[in-house]
């Protein structure tokens, strides 16, 4: 990987873990469906004439079916989710469950393609969720107040991440990287306008809670998946994917700095043994080969 690679890979990253510090801002004000219908329409806006540009618009007409189930899986679903859960976990906490996302992407794989696990996978997959479990251990009350089934959203947010991921791989593979993140946009703030509308706030949220939003949809939605997918052409899905990794690093710090939020013991430990299991997951890290080595 090229030093301007790594630059490009750690900026995502920082971009990325700072959008659970600007939902964070955004969704006490605006409401969570509301913060997620600002930020892709917004992203759309953003990115149609980019597209426009590329004489890509076509894209969208050829594959809109495919463009509509991505749209809901990778940007409706997940981005309002995790706006819920803002509302009561730390954008810290919500950055380590958003790694989960290859974890889960390996599952759906398996399920849906029959891609291969192996022990490192199996291994991994097994580590993740105890991390998952080792984090949630003492936050995961349902009681009113608790944050139980904030941390359920994010999970099922991952999930979604991971399902998207294969319908694209299914659904859309002669469409342009760009086509696809400006058709995805597009399709969820269609399918969000209406609930949004009905649900939008009874005050008109403040300057800070709009800048947060702004900052969602034009850099941590559409900046991001530019670099993304201008990573993904040039050093491959294996190395882009290492993004996620790095991901929490930056929503812990931008959440310490900005929100003074701490980081615990548990919720550490639960980092690292979430990250390890998703690496081991996806095959980033493999474990020792136990097979004695051939002899002639």
């Amino acid at each position: 990987m090229k030093r301007s690679d790594l630059i490009e890979l750690l900026v995502l990253a920082a971009i990325w873990g700072a959008s659970f510090l600007f939902m964070r801002l955004a969704a006490p004000e605006f409401g969570a469906v509301a913060t997620a219908a600002v930020r892709v329409a917004g992203a759309s806006l953003f990115l149609l004439p980019l597209l426009g540009l590329r004489e890509g618009l076509g894209d969208l007409r050829t594959h809109w079916k495919g463009l509509l189930l991505v749209g809901v899986l990778n940007s409706a679903f997940p981005f309002a989710l995790f706006s819920y859960a803002a509302l009561s976990i730390n954008a810290g906490l919500s950055s380590i469950l958003n790694a989960t996302t290859p974890m889960w992407g390996a599952l759906v794989a398996w399920a849906w393609f029959g891609q291969r696990l192996d022990g490192s996978r199996l291994v991994g997959l097994a580590l993740g969720f105890a991390g998952v479990v080792l984090l949630a251990w003492d936050k995961a009350s349902f009681k009113p107040g608790g944050s139980g089934f904030a941390i359920v959203a994010c999970l099922i947010a991952a999930l979604s991440y991971g399902v998207a991921a294969s319908a694209t791989k299914r659904y859309l593979t002669g469409a342009s990287p760009l086509a696809v993140a400006t058709g995805s946009q597009f399709a969820a703030a269609l399918l969000l306008a209406a609930p949004a509308w009905s649900m939008r706030p009874a005050a008109m949220p403040s300057a800070q809670a709009w800048g947060a939003v702004a900052l969602l949809a034009l850099l941590c939605t559409g900046v991001a998946y530019i670099l993304f997918f201008r990573l993904m052409k040039r050093v491959g899905p294996t190395n882009t994917i290492s993004v996620t990794f790095l991901i929490p690093v930056f929503g812990l710090l931008w959440g310490w700095i900005f929100l003074g939020e701490t980081l615990s013991a548990s919720m550490a430990a639960g980092c690292l043994v979430v990250l390890l299991g998703t690496a081991l997951a996806v095959g980033v890290l493999r474990l020792p080969s136990t097979t004695p080595p051939a002899t002639s």
